[in-house]
This record gives structure tokens, C-alpha cells and sequence, in this order.
């Protein structure tokens, strides 16, 4: 694999990186790119539009400012939309060893927003590794190359770092390991909001036994599985009731809910208010989406108006 690379106006990049090869790659998605990764540990940031990622732990949707990485084995898929620029970063096993040793740090999967302070500062050093591994084409590993951005994204993930002495296990390598498994099945329910998750399914993807991974879990979260399922849902379901003119019971079905009744008992209890107040309370906030919905009905209303 090229260790630069690009994919712009449509273009699709499928990338292989195979263990051991090279120390990582810098690729960047724009106006309705797309980039299918094939191996690695890999971290995206959402630097304007939006992004839409499928990957083994699911489906995402990344906004101006979010951030989401994935394990080695994830192979995403990130494609921009017509406005989008994302840039990412892919690091094999090497890599992310190397950096544990020169920063007794580690990056994991997971997923959330960085500050505009802190994308800025990310996008000046990813433009900085990309020119040095421009440079030093099929170089072997050489963790000064890429020493500033990954210390800045370890930084970005301090948060998440901050739970690891509360995993079990007797060396903090254990506890590491323990955690980047967790993270990696907390940003499964985060990508499958769409439908209720077994425990079965977390485990597996753990290796760890159902009842073992539900008691690490709520130990570390302070929440169980199925409550972070369902809350996730919810949040889903306020997201796409301010971002999209879908009709309650759409929301509901695409939010994992059988039916009506249960998705609008579930929403009050969470929210306080009724899934339509909800919508009319963001609207009146000006809240993103709102003029996506509106143009939304518009443009439904002048294709009625057209075929009536």
C-alpha cells in the first residue's frame, strides 16, 4: 500500500495493509470518495460534511468533528458525502506496539467528537506525517515519523484511557487488552442502533463468556449492555428525529422498536417529552437538521404538486 493516499470526486480506493509492511498510511476521503481498507488499526476524523462508515462492528454516520477507530480486522468502508472530507490513518500491529513503547500509551477503537482546537492541531500533523511518509517511500518502521500525530490522538483519547486501571487483569497489559475489547463491543452497539443486540453476539466478538463480559462491562461503564443498547437506540432515534423529516413510526423501526407504543413509552422516559415535542422543541432551537428536514418537505411537497 501507498503510504499517501486519496480518493476525491467518486473515486474508490481499496487498500491492503498487510501485517508488517509498512509503518502506517495517511488517506483522505472528499466529495463522494470512497475508501474500503482491507487491514490495520485504523482512525478517521470528519473535517467538514459528513461520512458514512460500514465496518464489522456496524454502520455510522461522522459530522464535522467526529472521530471513530477501528480494530485491525474492521475493514470500514468510509465514503464522503457530496460536501465531506475525512482523513484517516491506518497503523498495522508494528505501529501501535511501537507506540506503547516510546509513550506507554495505546489507541483503541472506539468513537467520539474532538474540539475544533484539536482537529485543527490533528489536521496540521496528519498534513505533517503524510509529507515525511511522502518522503521516505517503503521505509521500514521509524516511529518519529509518525510519533507527533499518534502522542496528539492518544491525547484525544485520554478520556477512554482514563478506564483501563479499572479493567480486571494483573498487568497493565492485560488491562489493556481487557479494555480494547470492551471498547470494540461498546462501539458494536453503537453501530447496530438499528436493532436490539444480543449478549451472545458481544461476547463472541470478545471471546469472553457472556457472563463474564456483562459483569466487566457494567463494572467499567457503570451501565449494563442492555442499557446502553437501549439508550443508544433512543439517542438514535432524537438524532434522526432532528436530522431527517422521517414519520414517528419510521424513526421507531429504525431505532429497533416493534412497535409505536413501546418506542414512545421507551422516548418519554428518556427525553421527558413526547417523540413529537421533541422534534418541534429542536426545530424551534434552530438545531442542525432542521433545515435539512425542511428542504426535505419541500422538495416532497413540489414533487406532489408536480405528479398530482
Amino acid at each position: 500500500m501507498e503510504q499517501v493516499q486519496w480518493a476525491d470526486r467518486g473515486q474508490l480506493l481499496q487498500l491492503e495493509t498487510p501485517e508488517g509492511a509498512v509503518q502506517g498510511g495517511c488517506i483522505g476521503v472528499s466529495r463522494l470518495g470512497s475508501v474500503q481498507s482491507s487491514g490495520g488499526f485504523s482512525f478517521w476524523l470528519q473535517l467538514h460534511g459528513s461520512s458514512w462508515v460500514e465496518a464489522k462492528e456496524g454502520k455510522f454516520r461522522l459530522r464535522s468533528g467526529d472521530w471513530i477507530a477501528f480494530e485491525k480486522d474492521s475493514k470500514p468502508t468510509v465514503q464522503a458525502d457530496r460536501f465531506g472530507v475525512c482523513v484517516g490513518l491506518t497503523l498495522t500491529s508494528e505501529a501501535l506496539r511501537e507506540m506503547t513503547r516510546f509513550a506507554d500509551r495505546g489507541l483503541y477503537a472506539g468513537r467520539g467528537q474532538m474540539s475544533r482546537h484539536d482537529a485543527r492541531i490533528g489536521l496540521r500533523l496528519w498534513r505533517e506525517a503524510a509529507a515525511r511518509l511522502a518522503e521516505n517511500p517503503g521505509a521500514g518502521f521509524d516511529a518519529s515519523l509518525l510519533r507527533p500525530i499518534l502522542l496528539h490522538l492518544a491525547g484525544v483519547q485520554r478520556d477512554l484511557a482514563a478506564r483501563i486501571p479499572r479493567c480486571p487483569g494483573r498487568s497493565r497489559s492485560r488491562k489493556r487488552q481487557v479494555f480494547g475489547r470492551l471498547q470494540r463491543a461498546r462501539l458494536y452497539l453503537e453501530g447496530n442502533c438499528d436493532r436490539v443486540v444480543r449478549i451472545s453476539e458481544l461476547a463472541e466478538l470478545t471471546s469472553f463468556s457472556s457472563w463474564y463480559f456483562s459483569k466487566t462491562f457494567h463494572s467499567l461503564y457503570e451501565e449494563s449492555p442492555q442499557a446502553a443498547s437501549a439508550r443508544m437506540r433512543l439517542e438514535h432515534a432524537a438524532d434522526l428525529l432532528t436530522s431527517t423529516s422521517m414519520m414517528i413510526g419510521e424513526v421507531a423501526a429504525a431505532s429497533g422498536f416493534d412497535n409505536c407504543c413501546s418506542f414512545a413509552r421507551a422516548f418519554r422516559a428518556r427525553f421527558g417529552v413526547s417523540a413529537t415535542r421533541y422534534r418541534a422543541a429542536a426545530a424551534a432551537r434552530g438545531e442542525p437538521g432542521k433545515a435539512q428536514a425542511a428542504a426535505r418537505k419541500s422538495l416532497e411537497r413540489k414533487s406532489l404538486a408536480t405528479n398530482g
